[in-house]
């Protein structure tokens, strides 16, 4: 048997060979759309942050409010004395966004969609996922114990069949969704699949992580359908951090009473918390905000030849592993951040710069943009 460092040592050496190890780049925020890396000030297109709220002057004052009335941290679950006023205050705020009865707030998205699919199925239950979904509904259907099928992308049809043969020796069963897919920047066809899970009386949840606060004038691609469990995230639009569920008050009661990852887990920090309300303010009173990272994107996509942007994420898809790697490489060279995306991230041979926008993105920046990449794509062979 291998010793530890060993193992280790030998799953690196093989990830390195195929272009596939990871590596931290120390990376500080100089502003809503710059990053300093290696000593070098790039202009990110890299950042989740798609409205720039992560640097408001709203948002950190209120999160600088809260952390002097209040302090660093919640110092213990919700459960015990962790549940600070302003995640009910939150929690209200979010429910009523999103049309639902109410909402629970997690640690993090990822806590989340573990915590709610670990909660609601188990063993003699069924989930369906799309195939391209986040990697933490994977890990909460895995938790669950449910047994786990996978539909083609975005493909109702295929779930459709899949819930013909499979629905009727299930107990429960739970149908799961990216709303705007990470890595793709497409968007769920949130009413057929809601359709076909009605149908076979299935659940469906829809993660909107990358969704709220872009699409649909900010609510989000589930927005306008009645889709019984809506999750997103603080972390990205809002600007924060955490993560969060809507759905009917006894289903939120349940949760908030049995779902691990969020009985078992210290609350979220006040600063956290008021910074994401006062992100809610800016979504909501400032539509022109919402709509430009979307606008910046379809600016992208046209440049580029590339089909239409559906969200702020516009992928460059170019194969290689070592080929994304050497490309980010040359654009961070001119000057631009924009991440390489590879295995198991993506599938085998899809490897792709991810660009994403911003509402503090120019439309000089993303012109500069269009131009390095055409460029790094020539010099790459891609």
């Amino acid at each position: 048997m291998d010793t530890l460092d060993a193992f280790a040592t030998r799953k690196l050496a093989s990830l390195e060979a195929a272009g596939l190890r990871r590596r931290l780049a120390p990376t500080s925020r100089e502003d809503a759309t710059h990053v300093l890396r290696n000593g070098r000030r790039l202009l990110s297109f890299s950042c989740n942050d798609y409205l720039g709220l992560a640097a408001d002057p709203h948002v950190l004052e209120a999160a600088r409010a809260a952390l002097e009335a209040h302090g660093a941290g919640a110092c213990a679950s919700r459960l015990i004395t962790g549940d600070h006023p302003l995640l009910g205050e939150l929690e209200r705020r979010l429910a009523a966004f999103k049309g639902a009865q109410a909402a629970c707030v997690f640690g993090s998205g990822y806590l989340a969609n573990m915590g709610i699919i670990s909660t609601l199925v188990g063993a003699n239950d069924l989930v369906l996922l799309d195939e391209l979904v986040h990697s933490s509904l994977i890990s909460g259907a895995k938790l669950s114990g449910a047994r786990t099928l996978t539909f083609r992308h975005n493909d109702a049809a295929h779930l459709g069949e899949l819930l013909r043969a499979h629905r009727g020796s299930a107990g429960r069963c739970l149908v799961a969704t990216d709303g705007v897919f990470s890595m793709d920047g497409d968007l769920a066809p949130v009413g057929d699949l809601l359709a076909v899970a009605q149908a076979h009386d299935a659940w469906l949840m829809v993660d909107d992580a990358h969704g709220v606060g872009v699409v649909n004038g900010g609510r989000g691609a589930a927005h306008g359908h009645a889709v019984p469990l809506r999750m997103g995230t603080l972390s990205k639009a809002l600007g924060s951090y955490g993560g969060y569920v809507c759905a009917s008050a006894p289903v939120i009661d349940y949760l908030k009473t049995r779902a691990r990852t969020f009985v078992y887990s210290t609350g979220l920090p006040p600063a956290s918390v008021a910074a994401a309300l006062a992100a809610l303010d800016v979504v909501e009173r400032d539509p022109e905000r919402v709509a430009q990272p979307l606008r910046k994107a379809r600016l992208f996509t046209g440049l580029m030849g590339l089909p239409e942007a559906q969200s702020c994420i516009a992928p460059v898809i170019v194969g290689d592993a070592r080929r994304a790697l050497a490309i980010s490489e040359r654009l961070e060279e001119m000057g631009y951040l924009v991440g390489a995306i590879r295995p198991p991230t993506v599938p085998p041979g899809t490897s792709r710069l991810r660009v994403t926008f911003s509402a503090a993105h120019s439309d000089g920046d993303v012109e500069g943009l269009a131009r390095a990449m055409r460029d790094a794509l020539d010099r790459e062979g891609a």
